[in-house]
């Protein structure tokens, strides 16, 4: 299957970090504040997104495999991240997305860079690449929000 298709988008990212330190990151609230959005705490089977620019998207937690898979709902579109332990050590994470519009594809497939990278970032090096300044955003076509 072609990582990228009209309907789907799919990255993959090699951590250096153990699966377990990768799934935590990707599941709790300061985890997900480390790296995806200003804050992000989770009530209700819910995450609830707060983002630099003002957005907020409550996205419903679909699927929870203790460290290997973790889906939900974000605006909009099926997200889920599928962790591998290869032989070589580290974590693959593979993230597949589906039920996005079609004409938001382009900006769905850089946004999840946008997620991506940061959260390598945040779990390998203990760096926050945003720039938590609300007057540069991804509105403004800041990549660093």
């Amino acid at each position: 299957m072609p990582l990228q298709d009209r309907d789907t988008i799919r990255w993959r990212v090699h951590f250096e970090s153990p699966r377990s330190v990768v799934y935590r990151a990707l599941t709790t609230d300061e985890g997900r504040a480390s790296f995806w959005a200003e804050r992000a705490p989770a009530t209700d089977g819910s995450i609830d997104f707060e983002f630099i620019n003002g957005v907020r998207e409550s996205s419903p937690i679909l699927e929870e495999d203790p460290e290997s898979r973790f889906a939900i709902r974000y605006f909009g579109a099926e997200v889920t991240f599928e962790l591998a332990e290869p032989d070589d050590g580290g974590t693959d994470l593979t993230l597949t997305t589906q039920g996005f519009a079609r004409e938001d594809r382009e900006e769905v497939l850089a946004g999840w860079l946008n997620v991506l990278l940061p959260f390598k970032a945040a779990v390998d090096h203990g760096i926050d690449l945003r720039n938590h300044d609300r007057s540069r955003t991804w509105d403004d076509g800041w990549v660093d929000q």
